[in-house]
């Protein structure tokens, strides 16, 4: 069987025919399966002829041995859709994927083994990928265009290039592509610089590039390092860029994003945008990186200055990008309806509710929710890591006894991953950063002994560079001043699994005004009544930090720090009448929650330093 891609020299061809693949990213995983088809007519509307989507490993298999492929799960449908669209689908199934995607993809239960070198030929790793790969990999073939199906690329690892240089593994992954029934064309991509080329790339593997601009120097290095002509392929250009929490809000000025596009395409190049569509990181999925002094923390919206907006909003970039696109439009490819609503119609801005404020919010202690619906305690000397408590994210509450000396003292942790509230006798009386979390806090004492509490939270886990499967919670020790605290009870409080009216309904009655504004954990609800489900955005104006849960859904976290102000809520979350909108609040509760008529991602900054 021939594959539906192949190579002549530096040309691309698609069933013998010369070709210009013209992708974008559009991560199902990102957007609900009920705008699956919306979001792909608007990037299909913008020229593009090809769709492109990692394959999350934990978002599928989160506990060992039991795997998800339904609902908004289901890649076999997604990719089946964008066939029906007339479009290819390229599947980059990793196993790790980075994609600021918590883990980069991989499964906590597998990083968290001891001493397992991670995406090498280690067969803990690879025993582990392989029975993955059994789940994944046939479903995708079935696909593939030589059997009928929309699927005529696979990428072999990722980026792989930016981390190691185990090309025992790079190829072991490449064979288990084809042993697992992957015959269309497959290729590596990696940064456009010799030392990734030479950690990522493999010898009779198509070599992409991943770039935001210089394509021309990215495609002569390429070149040189090759004996036989190869097509000049970026797999990722970097058409805007992602946002941390703290930071300020990344865009890129559209006509200089589309000029880099042009560029390739005048190199006679295909290129790939990520991201077309972003989405949003829902629940706790959103991963984060590490600079090598800071961890730097991904928000939940995963807009990226996308050409289509987190709500499918049609933007000047996208305007920019179909005129660079337009005379590249493969004929293939419907424009005009062809049994659909048209390309025209899928530029129509997305229906939106009236803006408004929310009924104040009741308010309860959260502190007795989690406390009833924490996990069955682990008592130990020291205290358990997320990854020992078989928890990959939510919180972790740590409890010890403990005498604190009469007059103030410090409480510090040596190894916290990523914050804790601390407690003393139930009363909050600080926050330690992961930074700062061996300056400690200033405690008061009597020489009594006391319960001493943490309550940690794992922002999100590493998806890029040697911290790659670092564990979460309290990884050393807890002292007061100079004193080991031993002797501790760890328990997880699984955020993403608990249901919302579980934690409503755990909660005691409602406490005092001033008790429940402030302290460690405050529980909120109010009632969202909707006429016609839209798409809304909901702020949360005096709120520090916490959770959202819409229904039962958990959309994923809000942080006064900014730059993200407000929670994209899809129409399809919404149900005609009420809907509960709960909050769980870490430190300090707003009185009102309010819906806006658009986002507010945080001022704008042009962001250039990556490209």
């Amino acid at each position: 069987m021939t594959a539906a891609l192949t190579t002549d020299g530096t040309t691309l061809l698609r069933h013998g025919v010369p070709h210009r693949v013209l992708s974008g990213s559009v991560h199902y995983f990102r957007v609900h399966p009920d705008l699956w088809r919306d979001r792909l007519l608007r990037v299909r509307a913008m020229g593009l002829n090809t769709v492109d989507t990692y394959v999350p490993w934990n978002w599928h298999e989160a506990e060992r041995g039991r795997f998800d492929f339904a609902g908004d799960r289901d890649v076999e449908r997604f990719l089946r859709l964008v066939g029906e669209l007339g479009m290819d689908a390229v599947v980059r199934p990793g196993p790790y994927i980075c994609a600021e995607w918590s883990n980069g993809g991989l499964p906590a239960w597998l990083t968290g083994t001891p001493d397992i070198a991670l995406r090498t030929v280690d067969p803990r790793f690879t025993g582990a990928v392989d029975r993955w790969f059994t789940e994944l990999l046939p479903r995708v073939a079935a696909l593939q265009a030589g059997r009928g199906g929309p699927v005529v690329a696979v990428q072999v690892e990722n980026e792989y290039g930016s981390f190691g240089d185990d090309h025992a593994y790079v190829a072991w992954v490449r064979d288990a592509l084809a042993r697992h029934g992957i015959d269309e064309l497959v290729f590596t991509a990696d940064g456009a610089t010799h030392l990734m080329q030479d950690g990522g790339s493999l010898p009779g593997v198509l070599a992409a590039a991943t770039l935001g601009s210089k394509p021309g120097e990215a495609r002569d290095l390429l070149a040189g390092r090759r004996a036989d002509p190869e097509p000049f392929l970026v797999a990722e250009m970097w058409n805007g860029w992602f946002d941390h929490w703290g930071e300020e809000h990344h865009t890129r000025d559209p006509q200089d994003a589309a000029r880099t596009v042009a560029q390739i395409l005048d190199l006679g190049g295909s290129v790939s945008l990520y991201m077309a569509h972003g989405g949003s990181n829902p629940g706790l999925w959103a991963g984060a990186n590490h600079d090598g002094t800071v961890l730097q923390l991904t928000v939940t919206s995963y807009d990226s200055d996308a050409p289509v907006a987190e709500d499918g909003t049609i933007t000047p970039k996208f305007l920019a990008m179909r005129e660079v696109l337009d005379p590249y439009r493969s004929p293939h490819v419907p424009h005009d309806g062809g049994g659909d609503q048209g390309d025209d119609a899928a530029l129509a801005p997305p229906a939106r509710l009236a803006p408004r404020t929310l009924p104040t919010p009741e308010v309860r202690p959260a502190a007795p929710a989690l406390d009833a619906l924490a996990g069955p305690g682990d008592r130990s000397p020291r205290p358990r890591t997320f990854e020992q408590l078989g928890l990959d994210a939510g919180l972790v509450a740590y409890r010890a006894r403990t005498r604190l000396p009469a007059g103030e003292s410090t409480v510090s942790v040596l190894g916290l991953h990523d914050r804790a509230t601390v407690l003393v006798d139930g009363a909050p009386v600080g926050v330690l950063e992961r930074a700062t979390a061996t300056d400690g806090v200033v405690v008061a004492g009597t020489g009594a002994e006391v319960t001493l509490e943490l309550l940690v939270e794992n922002l999100g886990r590493v998806n890029y560079g040697p911290r790659l499967g670092e564990p979460k919670g309290i990884v050393g020790d807890v002292l007061v001043d100079r004193r080991i605290v031993h002797g501790w009870e760890s328990r997880p409080v699984p955020l993403a699994t608990l249901a919302p009216d579980a934690l409503w309904a755990a909660a005691d009655g409602p406490a005092a005004e001033p008790v429940a504004r402030s302290g460690a954990g405050i529980l909120a609800r109010t009632v969202l009544h909707v006429d016609e489900p839209a798409d809304t955005f909901l702020a949360l104006p005096g709120w520090a930090k916490g959770f959202v849960w819409v229904n039962d859904v958990l959309v994923g976290r809000y942080w006064e720090v900014g730059p993200q102000r407000t929670l994209y809520v899809p129409a399809p979350l919404l149900r005609r009448g009420e809907n509960t909108v709960t909050v769980l609040e870490q430190h300090r509760a707003g009185t009102d929650l309010e819906l806006l008529a658009g986002p507010d991602l945080g001022a704008a900054q042009e962001y250039v330093e990556e490209f």
